[in-house]
C-alpha cells in the first residue's frame, strides 16, 4: 500500500502527511486516473468516498495552477457545511498539511495554488447562473442521489469545458437510491437517462466502483459499524452494503424523492401547525409479536408552507404506555392536536390518551370506507411536488412502508401502522386554510 506522500503531486508543496489512503481508496484513486470522462464512486455511508474525491480535486488543482474546479450538492447550504467546513479542510490537514488555501465566504470558492474550487447548490438560482458563467476543469457532485432531476445534471456538465493541461473529468457519488435513478441508469445500466432505454454512444466513458464502509474500517468507530444490525433490512443494504434499491411498480413514494425532498433539523424552519399521528393497534404489550405496532408519528406545517415529518415514536406496548408516548410527544412538539383513528377500538383511543393527560386535545377520525391507498395518495403527491420532506435520517423503518405503499397497495409485512399514523397527520394539516394553496 503506497503512502500518501508517494501519490502527493508536488512534495516541495506538500510536507510529510501523517496518515496512508486505505487499500479501497488507492483503487478508487488508480480509476479516477483512467481514461473514462466521468466517474461514480458509490456505496454505503462513511466509506471514504468523499475524502478521495476531494482529495482528487485539490491534486489536480494543484497540478494546473489557473485551473477551475466545482464541487456540488442539492442544496447549497449542505454543500457549504458538509465539503467547505468539514471534509475538504479535514481532507487538507491530512493529505496536503503544507499547502496553503483560503475560503472566500463571499463567493465561496477555495483558492489554492492559483485555482479554484467553487461550491455549488442546485437549490439557488442566482448561484447557478453565477456557475454556469465559468468554465472548469473538474465539475463533482457529492451525493448525487439527492438530485432527482437529470436535466439538472445535463445543464452543470455544460461547464465541464475549461481548457488546462488536465483531462476534464465528472465526478459523482452517493449512497445508492433506487434503480430508477438516473446514477444507476448512466453508471450501471449505460443508458440515457431520459430515455430509460437508449444504449449510450460510448458506454466506456462511464465507469464506476463501490465503496463500503468494511472498505473503511480502520477509520470508523467500531460501535458505528456494528449499529448497521440494527437498521431494517432494506436500509441495511444500502448504507452498509451499496446496493441500488429496487422500486416496486407503482410505488407512491421511492427512496429518490424521500432523498432529494430531505431536510436536516438545522435547516428546518418554525411551525405554523403539529399534529401527532396515532394508528392504534390490539397490542397489548411488547411481547405481543402478532399484533401490528402502534404507529405514533409526528408532523408539522411550517411557516413556509411545506410539511415536514417530525418524529417517528411507533412502538409495540400496553395502551398505558403508547398513550403516555402521544401524550408526551404532544408536549415535547407543542403540538396543536393529537389525530388518532378510532376503527381499532372506537372511543377507547380517545380515552386511553385523556386517561394519560386530560389536557391534551384529541381528535378521532374514522376511516370509514376509503382504503388506504386512496388516503396515501393526495399525501405522496406532495414529495413529488417538492412540497413535504423527512427530516433527519432516523426514520428508517416509517419510510421503508412509505416505498413500499403502492397503488395496488401495501406490499410490506403485516400493516403500514406508521404509514397510516403519518397519512393521518398530515392530511390533518393539509386540509386547513393556510395550506389551500396546495391544492390550487
Amino acid at each position: 500500500m503506497p503512502s500518501q506522500q508517494e501519490t502527493s503531486p508536488s512534495t516541495s508543496l506538500a510536507t510529510t502527511p501523517t496518515f496512508r489512503l486505505t487499500p479501497k481508496q488507492v483503487e478508487a484513486n488508480r480509476l479516477l486516473g483512467g481514461q473514462q470522462r466521468h466517474t461514480m464512486l458509490y456505496g454505503g455511508s462513511r466509506s471514504g468516498k468523499t475524502f478521495v474525491l476531494c482529495r482528487a480535486i485539490a491534486t489536480r488543482a494543484i497540478r494546473a495552477p489557473g485551473s477551475r474546479h466545482a464541487i456540488g450538492r442539492f442544496r447549497f447550504n449542505h454543500c457549504k457545511t458538509s465539503i467547505g467546513f468539514d471534509t475538504f479542510p479535514k481532507m487538507m490537514s491530512l493529505a496536503y498539511p503544507g499547502v496553503p488555501y483560503r475560503l472566500d465566504r463571499t463567493d465561496w470558492y477555495f483558492e489554492i495554488a492559483g485555482s479554484q474550487i467553487w461550491l455549488l447548490g442546485l437549490d439557488e438560482k442566482e448561484r447557478v447562473e453565477k456557475i454556469l458563467g465559468q468554465e472548469y476543469a473538474t465539475i463533482y457532485l457529492n451525493e448525487c442521489s439527492q438530485i432527482k432531476k437529470y436535466d439538472a445534471v445535463e445543464t452543470i456538465m455544460s461547464r465541464l469545458a475549461q481548457k488546462t493541461d488536465l483531462k476534464n473529468r465528472a465526478y459523482y457519488d452517493c449512497n445508492p437510491p433506487g434503480t430508477g435513478h438516473w446514477t444507476h441508469k448512466l453508471f450501471i445500466d449505460k443508458v440515457k437517462p431520459a430515455s430509460k432505454k437508449d444504449a449510450l454512444p460510448k458506454p466506456d466513458n462511464f465507469q464506476s466502483m463501490i465503496m463500503n464502509p468494511a472498505d473503511n474500517a480502520e477509520n470508523l468507530d467500531s460501535e458505528y459499524l456494528a449499529s448497521f444490525a440494527e437498521m431494517s433490512e432494506k436500509k441495511r443494504k444500502r448504507f452498509e452494503l451499496g446496493c441500488f434499491l429496487a422500486d416496486y411498480d407503482n410505488a407512491l413514494w421511492v427512496e429518490d424523492d424521500l432523498d432529494s425532498t430531505r431536510v436536516q433539523p438545522a435547516d428546518l424552519p418554525d411551525m405554523q401547525r403539529i399534529a401527532v399521528g396515532v394508528d392504534p393497534s390490539g397490542a397489548k404489550g411488547e411481547e405481543d409479536e402478532r399484533s401490528d405496532e402502534i404507529g405514533i408519528v409526528v408532523c408539522g406545517l411550517g411557516v413556509d408552507n411545506r410539511v415536514y415529518v417530525l418524529e417517528d415514536l411507533s412502538l409495540r406496548a400496553h395502551p398505558s404506555k403508547w398513550g403516555a408516548v402521544a401524550a408526551h410527544a404532544y408536549h415535547k412538539h407543542r403540538a396543536d392536536l393529537i389525530i388518532a383513528e378510532n376503527n381499532f377500538g372506537g372511543e377507547m383511543v380517545v380515552q386511553t390518551i385523556k386517561s394519560i393527560d386530560k389536557n391534551v386535545n384529541v381528535k378521532s377520525v374514522n376511516a370509514g370506507s376509503r382504503g388506504k391507498v386512496v388516503r396515501a395518495e393526495p399525501i405522496a403527491s406532495l414529495w413529488k411536488e417538492n412540497k413535504a420532506g423527512m427530516v433527519g435520517n432516523e426514520m428508517q423503518d416509517l419510510e421503508d412502508q412509505m416505498t413500499e405503499m403502492t397503488t395496488a397497495g401495501f406490499m410490506g409485512e403485516k400493516s403500514p401502522d406508521r404509514l397510516d399514523a403519518m397519512v393521518w397527520a398530515l392530511t390533518e394539516l393539509t386540509q386547513g386554510a393556510t395550506f389551500q394553496f396546495f391544492w390550487a
